[in-house]
């Protein structure tokens, strides 16, 4: 089989409208890289964001251009071909992330391999997934959960409401819940809040802060009962060491950092600096999130429900039941594209 670069764009539609303290939205835009060379295909993965910039038709653009590059060298390993092109991507790092796992998928399927064998990890104490429930009326918030029963929920919250939507949540069900401000409050709030809610079986709070305010989470990190997890104050390899000392952890995501191959080295440095490690999704179809999966045995939390927030999946792969993650008896990250357009 030569070698072939195609992207596809998908609107995929969410089962409920998805609001969080900045935004709303009812469909999610999102690209995906096929991959093929050798006699094996690989797909590849990333949702649009307004919030960060980044359009579908600019990440397809991008990655027809680095088309050539990428053939030229498509026989080195995902990490060297993850370095070369990283210049051409002039800062997108949503299209180099779904550039980077369409090269991985690609490669553990010539090496007859699922990703997480290629990196010498097993299949043990994997972390559960969450489930997230976006702001809404209480009632909403309420009856979305009842909807989907889960051991582990994340509550967007940044409203005025913030503690009594927990209290009236937690009349609903015993699972553990975690709460994403995403930037919704200050650090007198979040110190306030912290204790209230961990009495509320909260297990921790990301980003409670806006990105900018480390004077803020200087504070909060010393004054929290509950630990606190960056997001939006995580985005690439170069925010970590940043984080330590305003964070208990980072969450990172692999849209935003450049792929699979950045990931690896942030949860390596993240662990080197006494720093708890989380992934977590945006929205993607079961292509991007199964390439999360193979990160399982190195994180202590994850947040991979994208595929069950859609109504027109566009793949099979790793599949979630009970918060556990499933992997298909497949080599690279398991996905497999059912829908082309």
């Amino acid at each position: 089989m030569p070698f072939e670069l195609k992207t596809y764009i998908y609107e995929l539609e969410l089962k409920d409208p998805f609001r969080i303290s900045h935004s709303s939205r009812e469909v999610q835009p999102t690209l995906v890289v096929e991959l093929s060379y050798g006699g094996f295909t690989g797909f590849g993965e990333a949702a649009a964001t307004s919030y960060y910039g980044v359009s579908v038709e600019k990440m397809s653009q991008l990655i027809e251009e680095i088309s050539p590059v990428v053939s030229e060298n498509i026989k080195k390993s995902p990490e060297e071909i993850w370095q070369i092109t990283a210049p051409y991507f002039k800062g997108n790092s949503f299209a180099q992330c779904a550039l980077d796992i369409a090269v991985h998928d690609r490669y553990g399927k010539a090496k007859n391999l699922p990703l997480y064998k290629i990196w010498g990890l097993e299949l043990e104490n994997l972390p559960l997934s969450n489930y997230t429930i976006g702001i809404g009326s209480i009632e909403e918030m309420v009856q979305k959960m009842k909807n989907f029963p889960w051991p582990l929920y994340k509550i967007k919250l940044g409203t005025n409401e913030d503690v009594e939507i927990i209290r009236e949540l937690r009349k609903h069900t015993n699972s553990i819940f975690r709460v994403d401000a995403n930037g919704g409050w200050n650090a007198d709030e979040a110190i306030k809040n912290a204790v209230l809610l961990k009495d509320l079986n909260v297990e921790f709070l990301e980003q409670p802060l806006p990105k900018e305010d480390f004077e803020g989470m200087k504070k909060v990190f010393k004054n929290s009962v509950l630990p606190v997890i960056a997001d939006e104050s995580c985005i690439t390899e170069a925010d970590v060491k940043q984080c330590a000392g305003y964070f208990h952890g980072i969450n990172i995501k692999l849209t935003k950092c450049g792929g699979l191959t950045p990931a690896r080295r942030m949860i390596a440095e993240a662990k080197s600096l006494g720093l708890k490690v989380m992934v977590g999704c945006m929205t993607e179809s079961t292509v991007g999130i199964s390439a999360i999966a193979h990160l399982l045995p190195l994180l202590d939390y994850v947040d991979m429900d994208g595929g069950l927030l859609i109504k027109n999946d566009i793949a099979d792969g790793v599949k979630l039941k009970d918060g556990a993650v499933h992997f298909p008896e497949r080599n690279g990250t398991g996905a497999k594209l059912i829908k082309f357009t």
